[in-house]
């Protein structure tokens, strides 16, 4: 009996002894903890409450059409929005061009970052011309138009993908993509509010590479005329940049353009007018009207050659001392976007 009473206060004696033993670690513990944290450094408001902004995007992708798959790449501006919808503008190199030539000389990115717009530039394959030319004359064998179908496939896959707003879509192109982009609008008129062309042809005037090369050179045959408009479509607004000394699109072909495409509304010819800001090059401008809404815009660059208006200085065709054509034809595209909206 008394073995067993000695054994129990043993145990209990242990187990007190156990007990103040835990307090004690972790109330030293728990000291130890408090003062790490105060120690620790600790982060700025503003980063605990602000997101970093992302950065601008430019992705590549590829669309399947029938003449095979086209590549293109997309710039999309910092802080898109979940709920927001933003213009997209379509930019068609020229040849012997890529997307991202087109986009170095014009640094339309950098103006889509600060309007905030989408930039999408398809590129043409290899495979389907060797210097990378559009092939926008080229409607007799019909591969001109599955060239503007494939443009137009990577238009939907980028609007389905991306936050595009259906109503407020452009295509602009220089030289072979100015060609193709007339040809795209003029196919498609219900899908674009405004078409650009910067040193092109207009749709209709070649429709091989004979009758293009002749057209270059000023010397065009009959204009085979464009499938009548269906009742009630809106005719897209278009501006024409053109340079006064261009040795390899005749300075002709932009007065065509822009008569050609106002001809199909009976839009008529304003006074012109000289602009000029600064030291740059002067412009005479041409707009055409019809019901006083304006249909068309020409913009004859004096002393312009074969090269990007106010485009980046060191590159080829680019000529720095011209008007800022990126930013005419983002401004073009913003009223023709508020005109059709009215």
């Amino acid at each position: 009996m008394t073995r067993r009473t000695t054994g129990n206060l043993w145990s209990r004696s242990l187990q007190r002894t156990m007990k103040a033993m835990t307090r004690t670690a972790m109330r030293a513990g728990t000291q130890a903890v408090t003062k790490a944290l105060r120690a620790a450094p600790k982060l700025p408001k503003a980063i605990a409450k602000k997101p970093t902004p992302t950065a601008p995007a430019w992705r590549a992708g590829v669309t399947l059409g029938a003449t095979g798959a086209r590549r293109y790449h997309l710039h999309q501006p910092p802080g898109v929005g979940r709920n927001e919808r933003l213009p997209l503008l379509v930019m068609l190199h020229g040849c012997s061009q890529d997307a991202k030539a087109l986009a170095a000389i014009s640094q339309m990115n950098r103006l889509a970052d600060q309007q905030r717009f989408l930039v999408l530039y398809p590129e043409q394959d290899r495979l389907s011309n060797p210097q990378g030319c559009w092939n926008w004359f080229d409607t007799r064998t019909g591969r001109a138009q599955a060239e503007a179908a494939a443009i137009m496939a990577a238009i939907d896959q980028v609007s389905l993908k991306q936050a595009v707003d259906p109503a407020r879509i452009a295509i602009a192109g220089f030289s072979a993509g100015a060609g193709m982009a007339a040809l795209v609008g003029a196919l498609h008129p219900t899908r674009f509010r405004a078409i650009v062309m910067h040193s092109g042809i207009a749709p209709g005037v070649a429709h091989s590479s004979v009758s293009a090369m002749s057209a270059m050179r000023g010397r065009r045959g009959a204009v085979v005329a464009l499938a009548p408009l269906a009742a009630g479509t809106c005719w897209p607004g278009l501006l024409v940049i053109q340079g006064s000394v261009d040795h390899v699109v005749a300075p002709g072909n932009g007065f065509d353009a822009a008569r050609l495409w106002a001809a199909r509304v009976q839009a008529k010819a304003g006074q012109p007018r000289t602009v000029q800001r600064g030291k740059r090059h002067a412009a005479i401008l041409t707009d055409y009207r019809a019901k006083g809404q304006l249909v068309a815009t020409l913009c004859a660059v004096q002393g312009l050659g074969h090269g990007w208006s106010g485009g980046a200085a060191g590159h080829p065709y680019s000529d720095p001392q011209g008007p800022d054509a990126s930013r005419m034809i983002w401004a073009f595209a913003v009223k023709q976007f508020a005109r059709l909206a009215a």
